[in-house]
């Protein structure tokens, strides 16, 4: 069975751990009971599993210890790191998370929480993704991650993904995301042409009304459904739907694809991709 380690924290208990703050967690299973899960956990500097701790101020790499829990579940919640943002394991009925990011207001060089508009969480159907095991199944992992082919059949094909969007910035507001997306949007379909294409931006655009109110932890999902169909919702009303991968693609891309925002949770979404199509408990 193959496993997949996941750059993100699992969401602690209530009583908190005696060690220092966690940074991070990396999770590895197959989903479903009766799976064996294998989780990493990187320590602060000056804690590790064997209690020999770095100097405070060492530069070096992070410990990381790993724990086997044997016949257990995935994680329920996963918590990205940068934001502290905490995002399902699954969502929408067995949408499988592939892996977080966020979204960063001015440059990523400035690394501080108040310059993250949103962390992000990507999610596909498990069976669907497997349904790319015709075309991939004899690849190894190494040959998977990275694979551009791969991404573009991600993007291409009638897949069920939603793209979960959770407010970190306050001051965001549903016209920023709505003329974003429409710029990003507007881009692909100039490659067409046409005043259908035109017809198809207005359409869509027309969707993100001023009545909507983005707070913070507001939650916004992006769903390709069947048929290529877009359903847009926040905290769970839906704002609006429509039908067409020319919208569908160029905004997934923005997450999974060549123009994808965090270019660290494209290499976790890859390395996901990857563990699922060399699972074979099925």
């Amino acid at each position: 069975m193959g496993s997949l380690r996941f750059p993100f924290s699992l969401a602690q208990p209530p009583k908190p751990p005696q060690m220092p703050a966690l940074r991070r967690a990396m999770a590895a299973a197959a989903v479903g009971a009766g799976v064996g899960l294998a989780i990493s956990i990187a320590l602060e500097p000056g804690a590790c599993a064997s209690g020999r701790g770095r100097k405070a101020g060492s530069e070096a790499s992070p410990v990381w210890a790993t724990l086997s829990l044997v016949k257990s579940l995935p994680p329920k919640i996963i918590v990205e790191p940068r934001s502290g943002t905490k995002f399902p394991s699954v969502v929408d009925g067995g949408r499988r998370l592939l892996g977080v990011g966020v979204r960063y207001r001015w440059s990523p060089a400035l690394k501080h929480k108040n310059n993250i508009s949103y962390a992000y969480g990507v999610y596909a159907d498990e069976s669907d993704v497997k349904r790319l095991r015709k075309k991939y199944g004899t690849f190894s992992v190494s040959e998977l991650k990275g694979n551009k082919e791969l991404i573009a059949d991600l993007l291409d094909q009638d897949l069920r993904m939603t793209i979960r969007l959770q407010i970190v910035n306050r001051g965001l507001s549903i016209g920023y995301l709505r003329d974003t997306f429409a710029k990003v949007v507007g881009n692909e379909l100039q490659k067409y042409g046409g005043s259908n294409n035109k017809e198809l931006l207005q359409r869509f655009t027309s969707i993100f009304t001023d009545e909507h109110k983005l707070l913070r932890n507001s939650i916004f999902d992006l769903s390709r459904e069947p048929g290529y169909i877009l359903r847009i919702r926040i905290n769970g009303k839906e704002m609006g739907k429509m039908e067409s991968n020319l919208i569908c693609k160029p905004l997934l891309d923005l997450y999974v694809g060549k123009n994808a925002y965090d270019k660290q949770a494209l290499q976790d979404i890859q390395s996901t991709l990857a563990s699922i199509l060399q699972e074979r408990s099925d």
